[in-house]
């Protein structure tokens, strides 16, 4: 009996060090330095004699312990400025209230990190679910506060570029129609759409120079052969992640910096994306 015993034991043992290792993985996957992916648009009505501007897209940032402090945003922050864009995009959710954190930060504190951005055209940001589920109004005013501009069915114009900012499709408080509006109202320009959940695509009443999105975190949670577990969005994996075209309109989905639910991440790791826009023919 003794050998049997000791067998199941070390069966046991092992198992509960390949959990152990794996949640590791998980952690150190969810807390490594972003990926910098990179991309180009050619606009076709690009204006002459404009250079060309890199625009960084940040998403999901999820600042919350254990592994989102605002120290951790920060020294992200301090590297990616040195990539230069020109103008910097941030796709909502900046902050996470999931019941596993081991520690919830003020709006302060959240939005702090975000004032070493570094960008001549600013920085715009469109609010997430998690942004409306936490407290929207102190984000905002934090986030005013410091120079940030947050677009809630709102356009602004940012050098050439006309910026439409949907609110969050995911919390029910888009409004594509009042934000075309606003787009319109500030006269020609190249237009773009930043918005947090890339489901809004497919009611866009007509083509932009680009659509940038987060909220599917690529998955976060991804397996070998059956792939994610969600991408948390009602076409499935339609606009699962990075950089695609969808019927005329080119979107580019982030996997965000942060986490939702749990600090883990497989197979999608975090990344940022810097897009050159310029000229060019027609997409």
């Amino acid at each position: 009996m003794a050998e049997p015993r000791r067998r199941w034991w070390r069966w046991a043992v092992l198992l509960a060090l390949l959990g152990v290792a794996l949640l590791a993985k998980g952690y150190w996957n969810a807390t490594r330095d972003p990926i910098v992916r990179h991309a180009t648009v050619a606009v076709g009505d690009w204006p002459a004699g404009q250079p060309p501007l890199r625009l960084l897209l940040l998403s999901d940032i999820h600042v919350a312990g254990p592994d989102m402090p605002p120290e951790r945003l920060e020294r992200i922050v301090g590297e990616l400025n040195r990539l230069k864009p020109d103008l910097v995009l941030i796709a909502g959710d900046l902050v996470s209230e999931k019941r596993t954190a081991t520690h919830i930060y003020t709006a302060a504190e959240v939005v702090a990190p975000l004032a070493g951005l570094r960008a001549p055209l600013g920085v715009v940001v469109a609010p997430g679910n998690h942004d409306h589920w936490f407290k929207p109004d102190a984000l905002r005013s934090e986030m005013e506060k410091l120079g940030l501009r947050v677009l809630q069915n709102e356009a602004i114009r940012r050098g050439p570029l006309i910026v439409g900012g949907v609110d969050d499709d995911f919390s029910g408080h888009d409004d594509i129609a009042a934000t075309f509006a606003a787009m319109d109202r500030l006269g020609p320009g190249v237009p773009l759409l930043l918005t947090h959940s890339p489901d809004i695509v497919p009611d866009l009443p007509r083509p932009v120079a680009a659509v940038f999105a987060g909220h599917t975190h690529c998955g976060q949670i991804r397996f070998p052969v059956v792939g994610a577990i969600s991408y948390v969005s009602r076409y499935g994996d339609r606009f699962a992640c990075g950089d695609m075209v969808d019927g005329k309109q080119r979107v580019f989905v982030g996997a965000g910096l942060g986490t939702s639910i749990v600090p883990l991440r497989y197979l999608s790791p975090p990344d940022i994306w810097l897009v050159t826009l310029g000229p060019g023919g027609k997409e």
